[in-house]
């Protein structure tokens, strides 16, 4: 069976199963971060891997510096999907001999400078040459207190489901440009119990079926309240990806106190109420569009 056959879930329902966890693991591969118990009381690590491919995540002619800070933000908002405090990063640079120092060296200042923003600090990597398009790495640890964390699997039948920001048409360069959301998830997990929560880096498409997956329920959408960003389609929201924004289930008690003490914290960005998850027999997604899948052409 070829993996254009069967994508990246199918795929990762293959391989995630036999991975062997010791005590240590809180809670393994399949989610945004692996959270296993480290050395200081009271706090979980957070541990992330993440890459971008030349030809798939940004163009050839993109800005290396731009390429160098999306690199970096992708782990910072898997990150802001569990709550997380990121600290150190290692970067692995895959590479044609054919790039120039001029084109690395850019793509180290977005890196840096993604990095500085989010008090993280490069540590080290590895390099390597390689005959087909430039691959960046980063792998992040961090860390998260141990009765703040989110993962995917904590939603619950009525939980309403909320999005930060807009969504849709990342492209040209929007992709390129996101800002991690992790003061805002830092803050929801101060203020209220947030049940489920991931980032949509796939699409909305893609993203909430896995996290109602997770979490054994269902989900109703009502696709006409999504924030879109100027000149997009409902459809473009739903199946674009790469919006990096913040999708969260928590009571439906908590709702209306949410979104006036958001609205007072942040004024400046939209959070939307866009459904709610339901028990798994009233699940009524069979019609949404799929977001991006890897392996699989769209």
């Amino acid at each position: 069976m070829k993996l254009r056959e069967i994508g990246e879930d199918r795929l990762l329902a293959q391989l995630l199963p036999a991975l062997s966890r010791n005590n240590s693991v809180v809670l393994g591969a399949g989610d945004d971060c692996a959270v296993v118990r480290g050395p200081k009381r009271g706090h979980l690590q957070l541990l992330k891997t993440d890459c971008i491919v030349e030809g798939i995540h940004f163009a050839p002619a993109t800005d290396p510096a731009s390429v160098g800070w999306k690199a970096m933000a992708r782990p910072l908002s898997d990150f802001a999907a569990m709550s997380g405090l990121p600290q150190f990063a290692l970067v692995t640079m895959v590479v044609p001999a054919v790039k120039t120092l001029t084109w690395i060296k850019a793509v180290y200042r977005g890196l840096e400078r993604a990095a500085r923003a989010f008090d993280v600090v490069i540590v080290g990597g590895e390099t390597s040459a390689i005959r087909g398009p430039a691959v960046i790495s980063v792998s992040l640890t961090g860390s998260v207190e141990g009765d703040r964390w989110v993962g995917r699997s904590g939603g619950k039948a009525n939980d309403e489901l909320f999005v930060t920001g807009r969504l849709g048409g990342s492209l040209p360069d929007r992709h390129l440009k996101f800002t991690p959301r992790i003061e805002e998830s830092r803050w929801l997990t101060k203020h209220f119990s947030i049940h489920a929560m991931m980032d949509l880096s796939d699409g909305l498409g893609a993203d909430l079926p896995r996290l109602a997956k997770a979490s054994g329920v269902g989900f109703e959408l009502d696709e006409a309240v999504l924030p879109l960003n100027p000149g997009c389609t409902t459809k473009q929201a739903i199946s674009d990806g790469e919006d990096y924004e913040l999708l969260f289930a928590i009571s439906a008690r908590d709702s209306v106190n949410l979104q006036r003490k958001w609205r007072r914290r942040f004024p400046k960005l939209p959070l939307t109420p866009i459904g709610r998850l339901a028990s798994s027999f009233d699940t009524r997604h069979s019609k949404l569009t799929p977001g991006y899948v890897h392996f699989q052409k769209r």
